[in-house]
């Protein structure tokens, strides 16, 4: 595993995993030439950002994405779809792109700066621009997720409402996005790798998820992290996910009860806000890379990671083992060590979870899906202990009361 030392201009010290590429990125202006910045952008053409582009901006700013120092030009983002890698041959599964329409394109030319601004207006970072290009949205479908079927969200949203035109360059940060909730949660990579420091870990696994977290989620994980001999970094997604998840208030409600279940000082909790394109093999590759900036030594792979469903034809669009397979054949480049791991069960005969490769044909084996949790909201039903603690069981009632009789 690449471990250095790490000090120059990232501001981070000690022993924690190296950064993808070797550089934490910070593309915040210093205040004085943020305010510069900032009183030229009423003479510049803007851009307001829509959920996505804002996450990738939010991300980009931070150093989350590094090495990437922008929006991608045409010679990255090719060698992306094709071959995941940036033309500087740096491994790089997922496109970041910035999507615009010809009438705004057309104003533009090369050197052109454009600031970028969030639905209230407010200037948050300028954009170079080093390239204008057309992409073929068809082909980056395929080739990102494997589809053109629209039943794939991130299909969906690249054919249908995607700008026909991307704006690639550097982008300088004026000021991170406002966020009116869990101030104390939304960690920088810089923060968070301080935050490893001071409280001395440098063996870190992080577990990443989109849903509430229930019992089976609590034995995956204490087991991931007791397999590596880590502490433990529950890192949810509270960008954009899939239309009909939970949203991301109420889970990190139900993430904060369920951190009193772990022993004390084993688990943090830090929200990314990532826009996630349900992206299957390629978006694992993504979410250990981000995970790596944010200074954690190992990632756990489940089953289906970030899998999106079923196809038009009712085959999942990606096999279960998928995602572990692709991190596998490129972990000898990743500074982040993989951590594949199945689906923990519940035993009714052994009255406790193990993982799935482990039950015997003499054992009863009990689950409830999403769809049957969701009924047992809406009927006011019991949802038994085994399946998940009763203060996360609260937290959900209390956000999907059951409807009268």
């Amino acid at each position: 595993m690449s471990m250095t030392a790490l000090a120059d201009d990232t501001g981070v010290t000690g022993r924690l995993v190296a950064p993808h590429g070797g550089v934490l990125k910070d593309l915040y202006l210093p205040p004085e030439e943020a305010d510069a910045l900032g009183s030229r952008c009423g003479n510049l053409p803007s851009l307001e950002l829509d959920t996505r582009q804002l996450c990738d901006l939010e991300l980009l700013l931070s150093g989350a994405f590094s090495p990437l120092e922008g929006f991608l030009g045409r010679n990255d983002y090719n060698g992306v779809v094709e071959a995941m890698r940036l033309s500087d041959g740096t491994l790089w599964p997922m496109p970041i792109t910035l999507d615009v329409s010809e009438a705004f394109s057309a104003g533009l030319s090369y050197g052109s700066e454009v600031v970028l601004r969030d639905g209230r207006g407010t200037p948050l970072a300028v954009l170079e621009v080093h390239d204008i290009y057309w992409p073929d949205r068809l082909h980056e479908a395929k080739q990102v997720f494997g589809s053109s079927d629209r039943a794939h969200p991130g299909v969906a949203e690249l054919l249908d409402r995607t700008g026909p035109v991307y704006l690639g360059g550097r982008v300088r940060g004026i000021q991170p996005p406002a966020h009116e909730d869990f101030p104390e949660l939304r960690d920088t990579p810089l923060s968070l790798r301080a935050w490893f420091e001071a409280n001395g870990w440098d063996r870190i696994v992080a577990f990443q998820t989109r849903n509430p977290m229930h019992r089976a989620h609590r034995e995956l994980t204490l087991r991931a992290a007791e397999q590596v001999g880590a502490r433990l970094l529950i890192q949810p997604s509270v960008g954009r996910t899939k239309p009909d998840d939970v949203d991301y208030r109420t889970r990190v409600q139900c993430y904060r009860a369920l951190l009193s279940h772990y022993p004390e000082g084993h688990a943090r909790l830090s929200l990314l806000p990532l826009a996630m394109r349900m992206g299957g093999p390629r978006e694992a590759l993504w979410h250990a890379i981000i995970r790596q900036n944010y200074g954690a030594s190992h990632f756990i792979v489940g089953r289906d990671h970030a899998g999106p469903g079923k196809d038009a034809s009712g085959k999942p669009f990606y096999g279960p083992y998928e995602a572990q397979q692709l991190l596998e054949k490129h972990q000898a480049e990743l500074g982040i060590r993989v951590v594949p791991f199945p689906a923990m069960v519940y035993v009714v005969n052994r009255d406790t979870y193990v993982p799935s490769t482990e039950v015997a044909v003499t054992d009863e084996v009990r689950d409830i899906s999403g769809t049957e949790l969701r009924r047992h909201l809406r009927e006011g039903t019991e949802i038994p202990d085994w399946f998940s603690f009763p203060d996360v069981v609260q937290i959900l009632r209390e956000r999907h009361p059951a409807k009268a009789p």
